[in-house]
């Protein structure tokens, strides 16, 4: 593969990222701190068995303008990346987000709005050149409209419906796409909430992406007992969900 991985200087981004390079694929990294780029850089180089130079650039999801400038230097540096990984998101608890209405706008506009529009940069790419895979992270979160994450889930349904309907539209032209659901994962972004029964780990989450990845899955649950989870979740009916705070 030729990867871009968008977010891969942290958490699950960052497992990812390492898999790809330690198996030995070209990969590119995308995100917003230029010296945190640059460690993560030097730290794939040395886990891929060539020691290829690994090639990356800021890039904000809060800034559109830029997508296409850093779709540009990635082509440059992989020669035509085929494959995208789009970890990078915001993340807010529901209280913070009903306390501050301008974070609730700014983390639905990321999370949907401006992860659509870098989608679809990235996939114009990839079908001029005959396809490749799309690989991108949602959420369970968004699989059910549940109290604990009214907003944050939303704007992950979004992203899940988006997906499930490009990879229907664009399948027979070569797009492989794949939505990837977390459960809750230990990372800088859940760090302080207490973790609940199956919570995972990014290496774990690392490991069952890579393996969708190329089995071209379209969606993938991890840890897989979410699968389960969530099948209940989304049957239960809506007087139970009134009732319950999961």
């Amino acid at each position: 593969m030729k990867a871009i991985v968008f977010g891969g200087t942290s958490g699950m981004g960052r497992a990812v990222a390492r898999r790809l390079a330690e198996r030995g694929d070209a990969v590119f990294l995308m995100g917003l701190d230029a010296g945190d780029l640059a460690q993560s850089a030097a730290d794939l180089r040395e886990r891929h068995p060539k020691r290829a130079e690994i090639g990356h650039v800021v890039c904000d999801l809060e800034k559109p303008e830029g997508f296409a400038a850093a779709l540009d230097a990635a082509d440059a540096a992989l020669g035509d990346f085929d494959t995208v990984v789009v970890t990078a998101a915001m993340f807010a608890s529901q209280e913070a987000l009903e306390a501050d209405t301008e974070l609730a706008r700014r983390l639905v506009t990321v999370n949907y709005a401006n992860t659509v529009a870098f989608c679809e940069h990235a996939r114009k790419r990839l079908l001029a050149r005959g396809g490749g895979r799309l690989v991108v992270f949602s959420s369970v979160a968004g699989d059910r409209g549940r109290k604990p994450v009214v907003i944050y889930g939303s704007s992950k349904a979004g992203l899940a419906a988006y997906l499930e309907a490009l990879d229907h539209k664009f399948h027979h032209a070569g797009l492989s796409v794949t939505c990837v659901k977390p459960g809750f994962v230990k990372t800088g972004m859940t760090a302080g909430l207490e973790p609940p029964p199956f919570a995972g780990e990014p290496e774990q989450v690392a490991s069952d992406v890579v393996r969708a990845m190329d089995r071209r899955a379209p969606v993938v649950y991890t840890p897989g007992i979410w699968a389960l989870v969530m099948l209940v979740i989304r049957w239960l009916p809506r007087f139970v969900m009134r009732r319950i705070g999961f």
